[in-house]
């Protein structure tokens, strides 16, 4: 196997849902773990809270979130973003539609000085994307 590199997110209570969103946009395997099957939450209300999730898509992204358990420290960032490029655009298009629906838009995908269309926006759970759609190679 190589080595890759993919996004791990926390959130407080609501990995499942942001998963599951991110799920609906990128399509793929959904994985996910709660505390509950693996005895790891004293707390019975957060039995059922994402310990681990996996999403694994067919472009080959992988997408890694958790809920933070009780006791520990949640401090959502502005320090991260997760950006998606390549040259296909009515694909990247189509994730940008789905991730900015609900969210805030920082950025416009639009064309830029370099000669891509670029946008950034936060999505409606609080994470940051951009979304570069370069010219195909030829």
């Amino acid at each position: 196997m190589a080595a890759k590199l993919n996004p791990y997110v926390s959130f407080r209570d609501n990995a499942r849902e942001a998963l599951e969103f991110y799920h609906e946009v990128f399509g793929g395997d959904l994985a996910l773990n709660t505390f509950g099957e693996f005895g790891a939450s004293a707390d019975d209300g957060y039995a059922d809270k994402i310990m681990h999730g996996s999403l694994d898509t067919d472009q080959g992204f992988t997408l890694m979130a958790a809920d933070t358990p009780p006791g520990m420290e949640h401090r959502p960032g502005t320090n991260i973003s997760i950006s998606l490029s390549g040259d296909e655009a009515e694909l990247l298009r189509g994730y940008w539609a789905k991730l900015s629906d609900g969210g805030a838009v920082a950025v416009p995908l639009e064309k830029q000085m370099w000669g891509d269309e670029f946008g950034s926006c936060t999505d409606r759970f609080g994470i940051t994307w951009m979304v570069n759609i370069g010219q195909p190679a030829g």
